[in-house]
């Protein structure tokens, strides 16, 4: 009897185990599943793919919207979110530009500053000192440039070349393209700039060992990531904070130097002598730059409820937060040396602390107490504080309302509303700050399918040109001419130089001159007349010429522009395909449209240079973009460029 009782309690706790199992399994694959309510938003299937499509890439090609269908929505936006597809002809594309590649260290090897080749090759006497500022020009830099190719030294303005190339080529190119978006976002977010002389030489490695690898992971190891780069350490000046370090005891109290302690005192007065690269003739002291702006724009937000005290305490606790020295030259090269003999488990047990580029300096460290949103930390720590802030930031409320907005902001709308943040929020608190599982949350929201969330958003001049060569399948050899346009368009990739990164809404991109700009771009590209960039449109239409001008915009439009609706569209957009002086008149309304001040949306101020540019205005002195015939052929090159580039520079292709 007994053993009969037993075995039904054994059955029964097994049954219990394999129920707790079973339940744990399913929440899991629930965790895993993505449920796209779509329908309920009175979207089809291809409607909805298409708005996938134009949230989470940069422009759906020809063919995408039945791809994500026949795969499924789910499915392919779970594949996006694993970021791990292969790109195997975008790597090849990517193996000719080889500083993109290169560590902090190579580079400073290879691509040191103007001013420090000058130095270096005072050092080694090509140029002698007295005569750097009085040397003839060109004779001046032959020596250098003689100097510079004998050592194997390469101008910085080609690394930046390959670093701009390459962004270009993966948005355009990569399988991953939900990752390259994410990359972009996490990169404007945590903003670096290539302006800044000091930290530009790093900010490859930062886009690429930083931000990339770490878009879809926790919140919080995005962000000491950043904090410990030395592009942002540089960026943000906390490379050269400073602070008093008191040697104390375990209970927090001074101590009179023992044996090791003078050890370390000799140590730390070695590293002072020695100089952290970059250090030398700058202030020491307390830098509250980073202090500041890790919670106004990088955690909490500028209503995050944090006080000026708040940043003070802050910036002590991340005060010794420096680089490691790099390159074979310049500052760094004794520290190098000291930290070399020593080796990391010393410099450990020294409190300093070496990971990577990355390097914490006990004894510019300040070792006092603290406190920072009522949060106390003792006095005698080190490192570990640092780390202990962050997280603590990572993890706020605030943080988290700040980041779902910014998110929801990127991918729904301008003004997303506050129940989508809210939602984004309380993932974000539960799932440990996980990138991923906020995106599932937003995208499995009804307020993402919401019809005021479709074709609001508007496209940024990188993205702008890269959906449009992505629209038509363009071939890209020379990736630096679309950047010049990107530029002319108002976007400086990588060169915006206030820590906040570029603005993400629409009113910022939106003016006379942009727009302009755009339909300039358009018109350029679809003829193409933008250097390394071609395409086959009549491909596109199986090489079937359209009857007429008006049949080519029908068919183009819906090419380009697929499950929209394009009445009006295509209504605004006839009277300017047979205009010879397209690009002549564009101008001239451009230059009679009102202030941008003036102007409500991107729909009035295009309408305005649509209207006038249908007048047909001569204009002297201006030669027609494509065709001085008025009344072109439906089969002529110029007629379908003239018509595609109109499709390009419209209102709706400019949003997403």
């Amino acid at each position: 009897m007994k053993k009969n009782i037993h075995n039904f309690y054994i059955c029964c706790i097994a049954f219990v185990c394999a129920l707790v199992l079973s339940s744990f399994v399913r929440t899991s694959q629930q965790k895993e599943q993505i449920f796209l309510p779509y329908k309920k938003a009175g979207l089809t299937e291809q409607q909805a793919a298409a708005h996938l499509l134009s949230r989470f890439t940069y422009g759906a090609k020809e063919g995408d919207i039945e791809l994500v269908t026949k795969m499924g929505l789910e499915k392919w936006l779970k594949q996006q979110l694993e970021g791990n597809l292969e790109d195997t002809a975008l790597n090849r594309m990517l193996d000719k530009f080889d500083a993109i590649n290169l560590t902090n260290t190579e580079v400073e090897n290879v691509f040191p500053r103007n001013a420090q080749v000058v130095r270096f090759a005072v050092r080694d006497g090509y140029i002698h000192k007295d005569s750097v500022n009085k040397a003839n020009g060109k004779e001046y830099r032959a020596t250098l440039a003689n100097y510079m190719k004998e050592k194997g030294i390469k101008p910085q303005q080609e690394l930046y070349r390959q670093f701009i190339n390459q962004k270009i080529l993966r948005a355009t190119y990569t399988n991953n393209q939900l990752k390259e978006l994410m990359t972009d976002f996490w990169f404007n977010h945590f903003n670096v700039a290539l302006s800044k002389n000091q930290c530009a030489s790093y900010i490859p490695a930062y886009e690429r060992d930083v931000i990339r690898p770490n878009v879809f992971g926790d919140f919080e190891n995005l962000l000491l990531s950043t904090a410990k780069s030395p592009a942002m350490l540089m960026y943000l000046d906390n490379f050269s904070s400073t602070g008093t370090n008191i040697p104390v005891n375990e209970y927090g109290e001074d101590m009179m130097m023992t044996g090791q302690q003078k050890r370390k005192g000799k140590f730390a007065a070695q590293v002072a002598k020695a100089k952290i690269p970059q250090i030398k003739n700058k202030k020491s002291g307390l830098n509250e730059n980073y202090a500041r702006e890790v919670m106004e724009l990088h955690t909490l937000g500028v209503d995050g409820g944090y006080t000026q005290s708040d940043v003070t305490q802050a910036a002590r606790i991340l005060t010794g937060w420096t680089i490691a020295p790099m390159g074979d030259n310049g500052y760094g090269a004794p520290m190098k040396k000291i930290m070399e003999s020593a080796g990391d488990d010393k410099l450990k047990k020294r409190g300093f602390v070496h990971d990577g580029d990355f390097l914490f300096v006990m004894n510019r460290h300040d070792n006092g107490e603290k406190t920072v949103l009522g949060q106390k930390f003792p006095a005698g720590g080190g490192y570990e504080e640092g780390v202990a802030l962050l997280e603590m930031l990572a993890h706020h409320t605030s943080t988290a309302k700040f980041i779902s907005k910014k998110i929801a902001t990127r991918f729904v709308s301008d003004n997303p509303p506050q129940s989508l943040i809210d939602k984004m929020a309380k993932t974000f608190l539960s799932s440990n700050g996980n990138i991923k599982s906020v995106l599932i949350t937003m995208v499995s929201a009804p307020e993402f399918w919401s019809p005021n969330a479709l074709r609001e958003k508007t496209k940024s001049p990188f993205e702008f040109a890269i959906s449009a060569v992505r629209s038509l399948d363009a071939k890209i050899t020379q990736p630096y001419q679309l950047y010049t346009w990107i530029n002319k368009m108002g976007q400086q990739m990588y060169y915006y130089q206030a820590p906040t990164g570029f603005p993400d809404r629409g009113q910022y991109w939106i003016n006379t001159g942009s727009l302009l700009n755009r339909m300039n771009f358009g018109l350029a590209l679809a003829s193409q007349r933008i250097p390394g960039v071609t395409f086959n449109l009549a491909a596109m239409n199986n090489n079937h010429e359209p009857e007429s001008a008006e049949a080519a915009l029908l068919i183009y439009s819906k090419k380009i522009m697929p499950e929209r609706k394009l009445d009006e569209t295509i209504a605004r957009l006839k009277p300017m395909l047979n205009d010879p002086n397209l690009e002549g008149n564009v101008a001239k309304a451009a230059s009679q449209t009102a202030p941008p001040q003036q102007q409500n949306t991107m729909a009035n101020e295009d309408a305005n240079i649509m209207e006038q540019s249908a007048d047909k205005a001569k204009l002297k002195g201006k030669k027609a973009l494509l065709n001085s015939t008025p009344n072109q052929k439906a089969g002529t090159n110029t007629m379908l460029a003239q018509v595609v580039g109109v499709i390009i520079g419209s209102p709706e292709f400019q949003r997403k």
